[in-house]
């Protein structure tokens, strides 16, 4: 193998490892919930937040319920601070993806943060945000 050959396989060898573990980074963590909703209130055991191996906790869930149109990314910023964003991007309403600590829309690229703040257009509003709290070991989302 030539030097030229060489340079070539180990840059799409990198770029491919590189592209594999943000896929992977951004699925292999994701846990998704289908929640149950009592009155105004969408309500999530915080027990859905430990991992299955017991190595701690999770950073986010995704929660789904048939009489919502869109999911909810929550995020579990410390024991007792939670966002809840409505995954539905504020450019032309598609559904959005949730790639670690970021929301992305699959149609043109806009980013947002784990508090629903845009980080890259071509969206130029903030995401939906629900109220939080936490009774008796179950968080409740306000779905008002």
């Amino acid at each position: 193998m030539n030097r030229e050959e060489f340079i070539k396989v180990c840059g799409l060898s990198c770029a491919g490892l590189i592209t594999t573990s943000l896929f992977l980074q951004g699925c292999a963590g994701t846990k998704y919930l289908n929640a149950d909703i009592n009155g105004n209130f969408m309500e999530i055991p915080l027990s859905a937040f430990l991992k299955e191996d017991g190595t701690g906790s999770r950073d986010y869930l995704v929660v789904e319920n048939s009489k919502l149109s869109y999911p909810i990314a929550v995020y579990r910023h410390d024991s007792e601070t939670y966002t809840a964003l409505l995954m539905r991007c504020t450019h032309q309403g598609t559904e959005l993806r949730v790639f670690g600590d970021r929301l992305e829309c699959p149609a043109h690229g806009s980013e947002f943060t784990n508090n629903g703040s845009v980080q890259n257009g071509p969206a130029d509003n903030e995401l939906r945000t629900f109220p939080v709290l936490i009774e008796s070991e179950i968080l409740k989302i306000d779905l008002r």
